[in-house]
C-alpha cells in the first residue's frame, strides 16, 4: 500500500515543483487562459505535496525505528524506540485512508460559484410555493456559509410563491457543495386550500449550473438576438416604467435567458449573458458527464435534471433522498436551512463510488 501511494504522491510532487516553475515563466503569464489554469492546478496540488511530505516522513521514521530495533540492544532505547514505531504504525493506516480520499480526481468544476434555477413543476399554486420553500432554504443555508447570493429572474406564481427564481452565489466551493441538488425534489402535504385534508404529491426542479467565464465558453455573439422589454411583478415604479429587462436568445441552441430584476438594463444584460454562458457550458459538461457514465453508473452526479431525487413529507416529518436511500426526520429544521448533513452524505457516497471505480476514470 505505502509504496503505490508514495509513487503516486511522488509523481504530484514532481508535477507540483513543474507548475511551481512555469507559474513563473514571462512567456505562460502571458497567455492568461493557460496561467489562470496552471495557477489553479498549483493551489490544488500545494495540499497533496503538503501531505506527501507528511507521508513520506512517517515512512522514514518507521524505517529507521525498524532498523534501531534491530541493531540497539539498550533496554531503554530498544523501548523508546518501540514506543515511536507503535504510535507510526497506528498513525498511518489512518493517513492513508485520508490520502486515498485525496487521491481521488477532483471535478475541475467544483470550485466554481453557480446559478441556480428553481422552477415549478407538477401541482399549479402549491408548486409555485414549494419553489418559495425551496429558495428560502437554500438561502439560509448560503447565509450560513456566508456565500453572496444575487437574484437574476424571478417570476411570481398565479396567487402566491415563485414560477421561477434564478439566482448567482458566489463563494468557496460553491458547485462541490450544490450540485447534488440538481433534479426534480418532490413535496408530499395538504394544501392550505385543501378542505378535506388530503395530501397532494407537487414537484419542482432545480437546476445548479458552475458559472461559466469567458474562458471557459467561445460565445460568438453574432449567434445571440437581444430584446429589451418592461419588466413586470415587483420591482416598484422604476422598474414597471422603464424597458430595463432583457431576453437574450441563442440561435444554434434555442436557448432563451431572461433578467428583470435588475433596475439597470446594462446589470440585466451582463446577468443574462452570464446565465447563457453558463447554460452552454451546463450542454458540454453533461456530455462529459455521458461519457464518464459509460465507464461507471454515478449515483449522485448524473447531471439528469428529470430525476427524481428527493422528497420532502410533510405529514411524517421526513426528507428522504433517493440517490442514496437516507432518510431524515427533522423536515422543519431542514427547511430552515440546515442540510449540510444530508449534502455530506452525498458527497461521501460519490467519494466512495469514485473510490472504486478509479481505476476506470484515470
Amino acid at each position: 500500500m505505502d509504496n503505490t501511494l508514495l509513487s503516486k504522491l511522488e509523481a504530484i510532487h514532481y508535477r507540483f515543483k513543474e507548475v511551481g516553475q512555469l507559474i513563473v515563466d514571462p512567456d505562460i503569464i502571458s497567455d492568461m487562459n493557460r496561467y489562470v489554469k496552471l495557477n489553479k492546478e498549483y493551489k490544488d496540488l500545494e495540499e497533496l505535496d503538503k501531505v506527501y511530505q507528511e507521508y513520506k516522513n512517517v515512512l522514514e521514521n518507521i524505517a529507521s525505528s525498524r532498523e534501531l530495533l534491530a541493531e540497539e540492544k539498550d533496554p531503554e532505547m530498544r523501548e523508546m524506540a518501540k514506543m515511536e514505531l507503535d504510535e507510526l504504525e497506528n498513525k498511518r493506516p489512518q493517513m492513508e485512508e485520508e490520502i486515498k480520499f485525496l487521491l481521488i480526481p477532483k471535478d475541475p468544476e467544483d470550485d466554481k460559484n453557480v446559478i441556480i434555477e428553481l422552477r415549478a413543476g407538477t401541482g399549479g399554486d402549491e408548486a409555485c410555493i414549494f419553489v418559495e420553500d425551496i429558495y428560502r432554504m437554500y438561502t439560509m443555508y448560503f447565509k450560513e456559509k456566508g456565500w453572496k447570493v444575487e437574484i437574476i429572474n424571478s417570476q411570481e406564481g398565479g396567487t402566491s410563491g415563485y414560477k421561477e427564481v434564478s439566482m448567482n452565489i458566489e463563494g468557496d466551493g460553491v458547485y462541490g457543495t450544490m450540485k447534488f441538488e440538481s433534479g426534480v425534489h418532490r413535496v408530499q402535504r395538504v394544501p392550505e386550500t385543501e378542505s378535506q385534508g388530503r395530501v397532494h404529491t407537487s414537484a419542482i426542479t432545480v437546476a445548479v449550473l458552475p458559472e461559466a467565464e469567458e474562458v471557459d465558453v467561445q460565445l460568438n455573439m453574432g449567434d445571440v438576438r437581444r430584446d429589451t422589454f418592461r419588466a413586470s411583478g415587483a420591482g416598484g415604479q422604476h422598474v414597471n416604467k422603464t424597458d430595463s429587462a432583457i431576453r437574450l436568445t441563442h440561435a444554434p441552441t434555442g436557448i432563451v435567458v431572461e433578467c428583470q430584476d435588475g433596475r439597470s438594463q446594462h446589470k440585466n444584460y451582463d446577468k443574462a449573458l452570464s446565465v447563457l454562458r453558463s447554460r452552454l457550458y451546463q450542454i458540454e459538461l453533461e456530455k462529459i458527464q455521458d461519457e464518464r457514465a459509460e465507464k461507471r453508473k454515478s449515483l449522485v452526479s448524473s447531471g439528469d435534471r428529470s430525476a427524481k431525487i428527493r422528497t420532502y413529507n410533510y405529514p411524517q416529518g421526513r426528507i428522504t433522498d433517493h440517490r442514496i436511500n437516507k432518510t431524515m426526520y427533522n423536515l422543519s429544521s431542514f427547511m430552515n436551512g440546515d442540510i449540510q448533513e444530508m449534502i455530506d452524505a452525498l458527497k461521501m457516497a460519490e467519494n466512495a463510488e469514485k473510490l472504486k471505480g478509479e481505476e476506470g476514470l484515470v
